[in-house]
């Protein structure tokens, strides 16, 4: 189960790493968008888009349908869902850095500073 949790995480986060696909996921969370309307604001061609849509499909997190000769992508939220429950591990560890740290901060700023001592030298002599 563990090695299958986490083939599935290599996965989704290997399709996130590119940022052609992260954006492509972006439209798709706006709506369902064709094969070419993902690729048009790459300018790139229909075949680099549906390889790039493929990645994303065996992550899971793209749905491709079919409509006569038209390829009409949809989002599949659940596998970022994953990524998310994994990550919420690691917010939680920075967030009790964190507060840690302010903690620490904010008991050395209520500890008044000591007294200055005067610099060595003759009293009252100007310097």
């Amino acid at each position: 189960m563990v090695e299958n949790d986490s083939h599935t995480l290599d996965t989704i986060f290997h399709a996130l790493g590119d940022a052609t696909r992260r954006a492509m996921l972006g439209e798709l969370a706006v709506g369902e968008r064709t094969v070419g309307e993902l690729a048009e604001p790459f300018t790139m061609s229909l075949a680099a888009a549906s390889k790039h849509i493929k990645v994303l499909e065996n992550a899971g997190m793209v749905r491709r349908d079919v409509r006569g000769r038209t390829h009409v992508c949809s989002l599949d939220p659940a596998p970022l869902m994953s990524a998310d429950q994994w990550l919420r591990m690691y917010r939680r560890f920075w967030t009790d850095r964190l507060d840690t740290l302010e903690r620490l901060l904010r008991a050395e700023d209520a500890v008044p500073p000591p007294p200055k001592k005067p610099l060595p030298g003759k009293e009252g002599e100007k310097r």
